[in-house]
């Protein structure tokens, strides 16, 4: 599939950016949900490029850790697209220093226990992996504790770095 020129509108990215950094950064990910129908899968992937989708990734794994934790994000499928891509790479070329360090933290926890956290469960056996896996704390809390400075490094990159995730249009 051929990579999209994704635009924003510059009234649009003014306001945003008025409004702080998390509505900064939604407006790119919103926009680029629209541009590829929804959800970043293998088929639709080649329309963005590698800084869009590494914000993309920032977005899932914030809602996902923030909602349940490392364990959560990886037990819905999306460990191998955080640890086994460039993304902590991505995210120490971008500034996020301490937040890369802690991918690749998370990537060896990946690495050791995926088979016992991407298996079929039920609820109960689900939460039950919270207790099994209690290395993954310090991962949580970490990541709590960085996120809003993780997120304004992250659109302090893309205000200076504009051009790679999108093309500003006045409407």
């Amino acid at each position: 599939m051929e990579q999209k020129i994704v635009t924003i509108s510059d009234a649009l990215l003014r306001e945003a950016a008025e409004k702080g950094m998390d509505e900064f950064l939604q407006l790119f990910i919103n926009r680029y949900k629209e541009v590829i129908g929804g959800e970043l899968n293998a088929e639709n992937m080649g329309m963005l490029n590698g800084e869009q989708i590494s914000l993309l990734a920032y977005d899932i794994l914030r809602e996902e850790v923030m909602d349940g934790g490392f364990i959560q994000l990886i037990h819905n499928g999306y460990g191998p697209f955080i640890f086994d891509n460039p993304f902590a790479k991505a995210m120490r070329i971008m500034g996020a220093h301490g937040f890369s360090k802690l991918i690749y933290k998370g990537k060896k926890l990946f690495d050791k226990y995926k088979e016992e956290l991407t298996g079929e469960c039920s609820d109960e056996e689900f939460m039950a992996l919270f207790e099994t896996y209690p290395q993954f704390d310090e991962l949580d809390d970490s990541f709590v504790e960085m996120e809003e400075e993780v997120t304004a490094i992250l659109a302090c990159y893309v205000d200076e770095h504009l051009d790679l995730f999108a093309s500003v249009v006045n409407e």
